[in-house]
């Protein structure tokens, strides 16, 4: 049943609209009452999507069962397991990604499933480093990478219109992770910097343009002097994200 209403869910999005499609015109699609509709999924938004919920549990249940050898690698592969849940409907999943650019709130909902993946990992890694100091702030920044190099490789895939391997670019971005982080706690966190009181910090502008190859955008974001360097990167990548 779950999987009725949401394919009847859908079906209606594409040829209506989000707004414009009603939970009245979902069970009438799929033949139910609308007490079934709740039964599955609290609203219209859940029903975009409908494997999140699974894909949480199974990447809970990997975690629980993984082994505190390689923590860093641990959440790497349990990042995989929301790839392959993407990779294995391609039509759908590629109908979804511009479904949610045309609705902000639905745009909105899928951050806060992101969000929900995110603080997973991150307890599981909170659980090897520290739940406190810098082990709770090292798993912080590790599970946002981890996120932030999936969603990468994956909206990549997702913007070819689902050609190819998504786990070509998935790989390689993690890779890139495992590199930076991968490594014991000690060794692989820079020194932080000395911070000083200032009544008025010099900000530092950073540019992004599209090299050439789009439109001639160009994104401009403005940071304190002495942001971390990953955050200025994960605020710019978020913008460029975004076109």
């Amino acid at each position: 049943m779950r999987e009725v209403l949401a394919q009847a869910a859908f079906q209606l999005f594409l040829e209506r609209g989000f707004e414009r499609t009603t939970v009245d015109d979902i069970v009438a699609r799929a033949g139910v009452g609308r007490r079934s509709f709740f039964r599955y999924f609290p609203s219209k938004e859940d029903a975009v999507f409908p494997d999140h919920e699974r894909c949480l549990a199974e990447m809970t249940e990997f975690l629980a069962a993984a082994d505190d050898s390689d923590p860093v690698g641990a959440v790497s592969d349990a990042a995989r397991i929301v790839l392959r849940m993407y990779a294995a409907n391609p039509e759908f999943s590629v109908q979804r990604y511009r479904l949610t650019r045309e609705v902000p709130g639905l745009r909105t909902y899928e951050l806060s499933v992101v969000r929900r993946y995110e603080q997973t990992l991150a307890g599981h890694l909170r659980s090897r480093f520290g739940e406190d100091g810098d082990g709770a702030l090292r798993a912080e920044v590790v599970a946002a990478s981890v996120v932030a190099a999936h969603n990468n490789g994956l909206r990549l895939w997702l913007r070819s219109g689902g050609e190819g391997d998504p786990e070509v670019a998935v790989d390689h971005a993690l890779a890139l992770v495992r590199e930076v982080w991968g490594r014991p706690a000690a060794s692989a966190a820079p020194a932080a910097p000395a911070v000083t009181e200032v009544s008025a910090a010099p900000a530092v502008p950073f540019a992004v343009s599209d090299g050439g190859g789009g439109d001639g955008e160009v994104v401009v974001m403005v940071a304190r002097k002495g942001t971390p360097m990953w955050r200025v990167v994960q605020q710019i990548e978020a913008a460029v994200g975004e076109n």
